[in-house]
């Protein structure tokens, strides 16, 4: 994989899909309140993916790598180098939901930084920030601080795509490139080819994904069985071969992602050249697709 220094736009979308903000209250018996607090800057991919965390560790200059697994992780987790994450994300903002977690993540290290985490009071705080983080507190810190009232969450109401190097980095995280091959009978291969370009999130993040809509001026919402996802479809083959390739082309797709990118765009080109109305070509599309997505077995 090419190794270079990133877009600050690119880190920031990819973030906005795969990274996390974590206030960490702990036991410590030595302490005098006897909890201990830390923070952390922590985005976890497949070991395949280690590259790609490598260039992001390349760009912030701090933090480690390390693999446990099938997983490779990098993390921030010093004061000081936490400021330099901090930096970043006030400058290149978050847009996602995400947003809110990191606000909450820098309220509470200015607490940590100020010692009033040595405090009852100031540790109840803390507790309160975390609350409203991520999963929340777990039942034994509920149990231990049952005064807690969550702190109130920031909500990205109208987010606005800042830039297109953004897009490129949450579509290396959340973007699914699929070859779906059907049977048809109407067909003269016996088989029916469509290409879709996806992206999943949570409801809470349903306006983000009308912001790509209006950013590619394509594709479409679906809101999951169940209400608490919601889906960017493109599956029009003239969209996939006019905006969503010659947007990718430009701002690429990064890591492992960036081969499924490479067979999405071997196969569209096919399609639009008609040669999967051969079997020479449908059986070349159908061995493209066994190497895909989870099936895919070679990445280099």
């Amino acid at each position: 994989m090419r190794t270079f220094i990133l877009n600050p736009w690119f880190i920031t979308g990819f973030v906005d899909a795969e990274g996390s903000f974590m206030i960490k209250i702990n036991s410590n018996a030595s302490l005098k309140n006897k909890w201990g607090v830390s923070a952390s800057f922590k985005i976890t991919l497949h070991f395949r993916d280690k590259s790609l965390l490598e260039q992001i560790q390349l760009y912030f200059g701090v933090g480690n790598i390390y693999t446990s697994g099938s997983s490779a992780t990098y993390e921030v987790n010093s004061l000081k180098e936490l400021e330099i994450i901090l930096a970043h994300f006030n400058k290149y903002y978050l847009i996602s939901q995400k947003y809110s977690d990191f606000e909450l993540f820098k309220a509470g290290i200015a607490l940590v930084k100020t010692g009033e985490h040595l405090t009852l009071e100031g540790l109840q705080k803390i507790v309160n920030i975390k609350a409203s983080m991520n999963r929340g507190l777990s039942n034994k810190l509920t149990a231990e601080f049952p005064n807690t009232v969550p702190a109130g969450r920031s909500k990205v109401e109208n987010p606005l795509i800042p830039d297109p190097h953004w897009i490129a980095g949450f579509a290396s995280g959340e973007g699914c490139l699929m070859v779906r091959t059907r049977s048809s009978s109407t067909s003269s291969t016996g088989h029916k080819v469509e290409l879709i370009f996806q992206i999943t999130q949570h409801i809470r993040d349903d306006a983000l994904i009308m912001s790509l809509i209006n950013s590619f001026g394509c594709g479409k919402y679906r809101e999951r069985k169940g209400g608490l996802a919601g889906d960017y479809l493109v599956y029009k083959l003239s969209d996939i071969t006019n905006i969503i390739i010659p947007f990718f082309d430009q701002y690429p797709i990064l890591g492992v992602k960036s081969l499924e990118y490479n067979d999405f765009k071997l196969v569209s080109n096919m399609l639009n050249n008609k040669e999967h109305l051969t079997k020479e070509g449908i059986n070349k599309i159908l061995k493209i697709r066994s190497n895909m997505n989870t099936n895919r077995t070679t990445y280099v």
